[in-house]
């Protein structure tokens, strides 16, 4: 059997000058606990930083080194250390210059990075107020980065038949239009009961309560049926869009689509923005015969108009332009909607959490932006009168 090695020690002669360290022994991992009691000593009692400077080295007397010993080493003597392996005096083997070389680069690779300075509350406030625009800023170029490659797709294979995929247009219309169906009546019939009950209860303190049967188809045909819908959609269709195209993401499906030659883009994304064209129409459609319908009853219920007396009055002082300036806004928030939940589903990283944060963002995103332009029209088409 080979004979034991000796135990690692220490010696450090202060009285000389220049300060003399010479480790000796086995500094191995085998004797780890004693290495670390006599790095925790040796530190507890360093000289002045000025004396460690000019301190002279001897390794020589190491009889085992390994990647523990030599970690310990460069802890205890940190850049003096490395300025004694760079001596031209220095006579360790190559074998161990390299592995304390090796170990001391790592280090400080590894350091801990410095305690930053207390900041004020101003200064976190303005920090995040300054980075949530820069986010904002840069969601706002890769939306319009996206639109424009939607748009360069869609022209590109409107004149093209054979590219157009009909059997996936169907099915996404079919998902997004008929199964929302149920939801959008229901929604929008509860809003114009609420809507005409709270206008009746307002108007009947001015003798005017005939004038809820106008509130009440005004506000569905020209903004709360198509809001509510595009609302609704966003919640329901935008998330569907990234979780699907997020899945397909994390799969890899998306690339084994681009290493076929197809591209992504008019195979997923064309066909689900194209039935959400399709879809928000007919159900912003849906959605104010609902409302209206919901306003109605109330009006038989609690105001005594007769249905006939609100049809009269709903054809001869309802113009038609209120239903087309509804309906117009349909395709452009079904447009948004669906560019941000298919933009946000190839965002997605490789993990389950990135589908999460990512869809809630599109849901997120497709809400403001729709009241956002609803607002904007609304501006528009009060200034051109209409």
């Amino acid at each position: 059997m080979p004979a034991p090695s000796a135990p690692p020690e220490l010696h450090w002669e202060c009285q000389a000058q220049p300060v003399r360290l010479s480790p000796t022994g086995a500094w191995t991992l085998a004797h780890y606990p004693r290495l670390q009691a006599l790095v925790s000593a040796r530190n507890d009692t360093t000289p002045d930083p000025h004396t460690l400077q000019s301190q002279q080295i001897e390794l020589d007397r190491i009889t085992e080194l390994d990647t523990a010993g030599a970690e310990r080493l460069a802890e205890l003597l940190g850049p003096a250390l490395e300025r004694h392996l760079n001596n031209a005096d220095c006579s360790l083997p190559a074998a161990r210059k390299a592995l304390l070389l090796t170990v001391m680069a790592a280090r400080a690779t590894l350091e801990p990075d410095a305690i930053p300075a207390p900041r004020s509350t101003l200064h976190e406030l303005l920090e995040r107020a300054g980075s949530g625009t820069v986010n904002i800023g840069t969601k706002t170029i890769d939306l319009l980065r996206f639109t424009g490659l939607t748009l360069e797709a869609l022209a590109r294979n409107a004149f093209r038949p054979r590219s157009w995929r009909i059997t996936s247009l169907v099915a996404q219309i079919e998902e997004c239009a008929l199964n929302a169906v149920p939801i959008i009546a229901l929604l929008t019939f509860m809003v114009g009961a609420v809507i005409a009950f709270l206008g009746a209860t307002i108007l009947a303190g001015f003798g005017a309560s005939i004038y809820t049967v106008n509130l009440v188809t005004f506000s569905f045909l020209r903004e709360f049926a198509v809001l509510l819908t595009a609302i609704l959609v966003a919640g329901r269709t935008a998330s569907a869009f990234t979780a699907q195209l997020g899945s397909m993401k994390v799969n890899e499906e998306i690339d084994a689509l681009r290493m076929l030659g197809l591209n992504p883009v008019e195979l997923l994304v064309l066909p689900r923005v194209l039935a959400l064209i399709v879809a928000v129409p007919i159900l912003t459609f849906i959605g104010m015969l609902s409302g209206i319908l919901g306003g109605a009853l109330i009006c038989i219920v609690s105001l005594d108009i007769t249905p006939t007396m609100f049809m009269s009055i709903f054809q001869d002082r309802i113009p038609l332009r209120h239903f087309l300036i509804g309906m117009a806004k349909a395709p452009l928030f079904a447009f948004v909607i669906a560019v941000i939940g298919c933009l946000e589903g190839f965002k997605v990283s490789g993990s389950a959490q990135s589908v999460g944060q990512h869809t809630t963002s599109a849901v997120v995103q497709s809400i403001f932006v729709v009241i956002l332009l609803d607002a904007l029209a609304a501006l528009f088409f009060m200034e051109m009168g209409w």
